[in-house]
């Protein structure tokens, strides 16, 4: 089932989500690197990747909120807003974390707030391959020239 929301027929929500996702578990280094003694660098890399993350993650959203609403009702509908509630949960727990962070002179944050922001980007990501590999949304049944 192909996309709206796509170049060539490749979907563009899946080639944004790569930005924020990598950043925010650069985000877990960072802050794990913190606990564990490193120095006062990973809190600024901590601080920028979750500010960063939650640009990306907002321009993600676009492409995939025209895929949603384009999904017939039904389950795999359904999957999706789940998945888009549970990814607008952890963009506000990252905001939460970021604006935090930037009330203090050296970034310094909470290691829990990151755990659970990641902990919620994990499971809308089972939800979103459960889209993806299950009902088959975004992949078209055969490429373009291809037999």
């Amino acid at each position: 089932m192909s996309t709206p929301a796509s170049i060539k027929g490749h979907p563009i929500h899946p080639m944004l989500v790569a930005v924020p996702i990598g950043l925010w578990l650069l985000t877990l280094v960072a802050d794990v690197a913190t606990q564990l003694g490193g120095g006062p660098d990973w809190r600024t890399v901590a601080f920028y990747s979750i500010g960063v993350g939650v640009v990306g993650a907002l321009l993600a959203a676009v492409p995939g909120l025209v895929d949603l609403i384009s999904l017939p009702p039904g389950k795999t509908r359904s999957i999706g807003l789940t998945h888009m509630s549970i990814n607008l949960l952890a963009v506000a727990v990252f905001a939460i974390n970021f604006l935090m962070r930037s009330r203090t002179s050296d970034h310094s944050g909470r290691l829990w707030l990151t755990l659970v922001g990641v902990a919620l980007i994990g499971v809308s990501g089972w939800l979103g391959g459960e889209m993806v590999y299950v009902a088959g949304v975004g992949v078209s049944p055969r490429g373009p020239g291809l037999p």
